[in-house]
């Protein structure tokens, strides 16, 4: 089953905290008037509070990778191996036009991931692992790869996309929440916070779907952006088939998922952030099955 995710588990936490704030605050009374709840003014209202916990998430995902994943930020190598990975985490980001990123190195079976709210500030990480078990060459592609998504934009195209999912979940469970609880008097009863609480809780888990396609698409793209700074694909398809052979439990710490390079395959496939390495192969190759995806 898939694990939800580190940024849309802290936007729908962002999400939680806000909705008793505001609550608790009374600020959430500006959605009704003396009929009941006004729709324009909660639409207004659903797209102040959806963006900000999409903002809020995006702000705190490098820390929060780094807290995660306990990933140590090389300030000074001090190693050949440190240097060397400085060095081409540098030479890639010059090569996409994009800020020196901070380089960090974790604990944990072969994966890597790229994290942070700005292209010029990001943090590209990368598991003791996966330099253990990969090549240069390989493991160059899987840095390119990560490098791919910062200049991309990946990180902020999410958070809008996450933004507006926000927004309608926040719309339709106020308004769902307002018709269960409504009293005799027309307007939402006593039941009305926990049923909307309760109903943000599962359309956001719902609505990660919406972002979890997009992440699918956004490893298409990583991928086709690690083989434009090499040169050629083949060191990519290399690292591909290796993490391919990977065994279940290698995978990221459940939080960060999303930002990674892998991710597994199931019944929840909907949930999944990546694609079947399968699938990215057959993409660099030329194939049709990754573009199907």
């Amino acid at each position: 089953m898939k694990r939800i995710v580190l940024f849309l588990a802290t936007n729908l936490a962002v999400l939680v905290v806000i909705s008793v704030v505001l609550r608790l605050f009374g600020l959430d009374r500006a959605v009704f008037d003396a009929t009941g709840l006004n729709y324009g003014a909660l639409l207004a209202f659903s797209f102040v509070v959806g963006f900000t916990g999409s903002i809020i998430s995006l702000l705190m995902s490098k820390q929060m990778a780094k807290m995660s994943t306990g990933a140590h930020v090389i300030e000074t190598p001090s190693s050949e191996a440190e240097r060397w990975l400085v060095d081409t985490v540098k030479r890639l980001a010059d090569r996409a036009g994009i800020g020196m990123p901070e380089v960090a190195i974790y604990e944990g079976a072969p994966n890597a991931f790229a994290t942070g709210a700005f292209k010029n500030s990001a943090l590209v990480a990368v598991s003791t692992g996966l330099l253990q078990t990969m090549n240069k060459e390989e493991v160059e592609a899987v840095l390119g790869h990560e490098v791919a998504h910062v200049a991309n934009g990946d990180m902020v195209t999410m958070t809008l996309i996450q933004g507006v999912v926000n927004t309608f979940v926040v719309f339709f469970s106020r308004v769902i929440a307002s018709i269960v609880s409504r009293g005799s008097d027309g307007r939402p009863g006593a039941a009305y916070f926990a049923v909307y609480m309760v109903l943000q809780i599962v359309f956001g888990v719902l609505a990660s779907i919406i972002v979890a396609w997009f992440s699918r698409q956004r490893e298409f793209r990583a991928d086709r952006g690690a083989s434009d700074y090499l040169g050629s694909p083949t060191p990519m398809v290399n690292a591909l088939r290796r993490l391919g052979g990977v065994s279940e439990e290698a995978s990221l710490p459940e939080g960060i998922k999303t930002l990674g390079i892998t991710d597994k395959t199931g019944l929840m496939a909907l949930f999944s952030t990546h694609p079947p390495i399968e699938a990215r192969i057959a993409a660099l190759q030329g194939g049709r099955q990754g573009a199907a995806q």
